[in-house]
């Protein structure tokens, strides 16, 4: 069933076999019937069943099943980026913009497996726009009353829930495809969404929205319910994306925490759905997670995927405190009312306003009806950040107890990460050394009193872009062999479309609605990624997934808007492990001269060199694939990165690039990681036509006095003079 269309047949026998497989366990094909609850028949050969311990345990046994996985949950991780991205400049398309050579991304279908859709947003509006493609397979299959319908735009919804409704049930809303959280929405709509002129959240960020591939057509595939989805849901959605055609699959979900060994690969929806996809030549673009600025944070981590972290964009919500002895501090908010500019309030610590039924602790935290109106009417509240409630929610306990505003503390773990909230009174975050100054005003005076201005937007920021402090960071402990995260984009602050069915701070008590939300996460940043190889898939249909990933690589930038290297947000230089090969810079990735290409081929032999066998690998590739008798080594996967985990003095890795421009001479440079010494041959690269592929080897050489420093990082660069293609070179010796 695998390389070419199946028939209605064949999907009727695939669907017979999988009864007859479960049923030889079960002890009958009607037991088996009564268990599945999805047969996989268009791309992945399997089912998804209600199981107890013992049978899942003989299946796995089984000679013809390949894995067996547990359902587990997966979580949702959660404007200016494109004129930042310099695709446009003031909303003028600039001459070299990707936008132009991809036609906007005419005709390619992004696929989203996520929360659903909005449709009526009208970032989804098909005006002038032509036919659906025949190639399209999908449809909006909703029954449900205020169901999704299709347009010319938006050419597919549908929903998957069979598993969370065994799971979870209270977490399904409905039988729709209709986006009730407003995550789906946003990712649909930062990769593909339509031109929308004077879109803002409450007036702030206002400007034309629009996807990286704004004449893309979009698919809703809603998988995930009240923020978590199920594994055997997300199967069926990368299935049924696949059979219906999508070019580009964009995924802003993943596990909490990283898997335990490459051995768990095929124990995970993510990293066995995108690899059928990609195997049927879809591109599959995942959020690398927020568990950051940790290292060994970062998911889906599978080599076939496009793993993205988040970065921040120049432009700013701030907004100032001022304090009574005329101190000035910044703080960052969208809050939607202000106090008078003329006057200064009291202020208050939270923890010194706790109602009797209520700890220190909780209160300091400002949990709701924790706050003694008596104690903080008219005041401006000091609230500490976290304590597993919502920041806007704290604001709303402060307003509910009477306070005049709110001040939101960093606390010391939490740095200088801030984030600009639509807060329901006037409000700010601080950051952790801003807190501590405020804190000993506070001390230093018997009545302190201080004003918070109104928000403004500001754009220009500098020393941006820089690295979000929650985007997850490598070495990736499953497969440190290959670098992860792939490449940073813009994911703090962004504008997109959003649900009206709750407000844009999720909070339930919050009835304000907004067609447009600002959010921040690797979820916002991987839809980026998603437009943008809709764009190159637009521009270069002819290249492979693996490809448009290297393109996106090679070509991306590690400096930021002053020229100095991009920095972690608390002013510490970033490495790879947090941005990958750098921030995506589309317009380069267009023509990238030379690429790392990959083949399905490729991954199974990779998969070889991890211990998987051929009897795994024969069931994978439909019978087409045997691993050779020797594997080649872990590393010499051609990734455009290049990571030695474990250097025992010297290694020797190969890489293959093939041209995809013009004939001419590619020459090595290199800067080789601390105390290690870098050698390439051969160093010159003479390629006389497009598609040619040429070989070449990296060796690396520990230098014995200067072990012990962990991983060090370095960079290998070919250039014709024209096209610059750069890999990171990640190293870690051990002696």
């Amino acid at each position: 069933m695998y390389g070419r269309d199946a028939s209605v047949e064949d999907h009727a026998r695939a669907t017979e076999w999988h009864h007859e497989l479960l049923g030889s366990v079960l002890g009958s094909k009607q037991m088996a019937r009564d268990a599945i609850f999805y047969s996989y028949t268009k791309n992945i050969n399997g089912f998804a069943a209600y199981l107890d311990e013992e049978v899942a345990t003989q299946m796995a046994r089984h000679p013809e099943v390949v894995t067996v996985m547990e359902s587990k949950m997966l979580k949702l991780h959660t404007t200016r980026s494109w004129d930042f991205m310099d695709m446009e400049r003031d909303g003028q398309i600039l001459p070299d913009s990707i936008w132009k050579h991809a036609k906007f991304g005419q005709n390619i279908i992004i696929a989203n497996l996520d929360s659903g859709v909005w449709p009526e947003s009208n970032s989804f509006s098909d005006e002038g726009m032509d036919e659906v493609p025949r190639r399209w397979k999908g449809s909006c299959s909703d029954s449900a009353k205020y169901g999704v319908p299709c347009n010319k735009k938006l050419i597919g919804a549908k929903y998957f829930n069979r598993d969370m409704l065994l799971s979870n049930p209270a977490a399904v809303d409905g039988n729709w495809t209709r986006d009730t959280e407003g995550h789906g929405t946003h990712t649909l709509s930062t990769a593909g969404g339509c031109f929308v002129p004077r879109a803002s959240l409450f007036g702030y960020a206002n400007g034309t929205a629009k996807g990286g591939a704004p004449r893309a057509r979009v698919a809703a595939y809603k998988v995930c319910w009240s923020g978590e989805c199920a594994t055997a849901d997300v199967l069926a959605g990368f299935e049924s994306a696949v059979h219906d055609g999508a070019d580009v699959i964009s995924v802003s979900f993943g596990q909490d925490a990283p898997l335990a060994d490459a051995s768990s690969f095929f124990h995970e929806p993510v990293t066995l759905g995108s690899l059928h996809a990609t195997i049927h030549g879809a591109s599959v673009v995942c959020s690398a997670g927020n568990s950051g600025p940790f290292e060994d944070t970062v998911v889906n981590a599978a080599p076939w995927v496009t793993t993205v972290a988040a970065s921040t964009v120049d432009r700013d919500f701030p907004n100032q405190i001022t304090l009574g002895n005329s101190a000035h501090m910044k703080g960052m908010s969208l809050e939607s009312s202000d106090l008078h500019s003329d006057k200064l309030f009291p202020v208050i610590n939270a923890s010194s306003a706790a109602l009797p039924n209520c700890t220190v602790n909780l209160a300091s935290s400002c949990a709701m009806g924790c706050l003694d109106p008596g104690k903080v009417k008219g005041k401006i509240v000091v609230c500490v950040r976290g304590g597993d409630i919502p920041r806007v929610m704290k604001g709303m306990a402060v307003l509910s107890a009477g306070g005049a505003g709110m001040i939101l503390a960093n606390g010391e773990m939490d740095g200088n990460d801030v984030e600009a909230d639509p807060h329901v009174l006037p409000a700010t975050m601080i950051t952790y050394s801003e807190a501590v100054s405020l804190y000993k005003y506070m001390a230093s005076s018997s009545e302190p009193v201080a004003n918070i201005s109104p928000s403004k937007t500001e754009l220009g920021v500098k020393n941006s872009p820089s690295m979000a402090a929650f985007s997850s960071r490598g070495p990736s402990g499953t497969l440190p062999y290959v670098l992860k995260p792939d490449i940073a984009a813009p994911g703090v602050d962004i504008l997109a479309a959003f649900t009206e069915y709750v407000s844009p701070t999720e909070v339930a008590a919050d009835k304000r609605r907004s067609e447009y939300a600002i959010m921040s996460g690797t979820s916002m940043a991987c839809p980026h990624v998603s437009g943008v190889i809709g764009l190159l898939k637009a521009a270069r249909p002819e290249w492979s997934p693996a490809a448009m990933r290297s393109a996106i690589m090679t070509t991306a930038r590690t400096q930021d808007n002053t020229g100095a290297p991009m920095r972690e947000q608390d002013g510490k230089e970033a490495t790879a492990f947090a941005y990958g090969a750098g921030n995506v810079h589309p317009n380069r990735a267009v023509d990238p001269g030379l690429v790392y290409d990959v083949t399905p081929n490729d991954y199974f032999t990779f998969l070889c060199s991890l211990g998987f066998t051929t009897k795994d690998l024969s069931r994978l590739s439909a019978g087409k694939f045997a691993c050779p008798a020797k594997p080649p080594p872990i590393e010499d996967l051609n990734y455009p990165s290049i990571v030695v985990p474990a250097l025992r003095h010297t290694m020797t890795v190969k890489r293959r690039l093939k041209n995809v421009g013009r004939f001419g001479t590619y020459r090595a440079s290199w800067r080789a990681p601390f105390g290690i010494n870098m050698t390439v041959d051969p160093t010159v690269l003479v390629f006389q036509k497009t598609g040619e592929e040429k070989e070449f080897k990296v060796t690396v050489t520990s230098q014995k006095d200067k072990l012990g420093r962990g991983y060090v990082f370095g960079k290998l660069v070919w250039s014709d003079g024209v096209h610059y293609v750069r890999s990171p070179v990640v190293v870690n010796a051990l002696d």
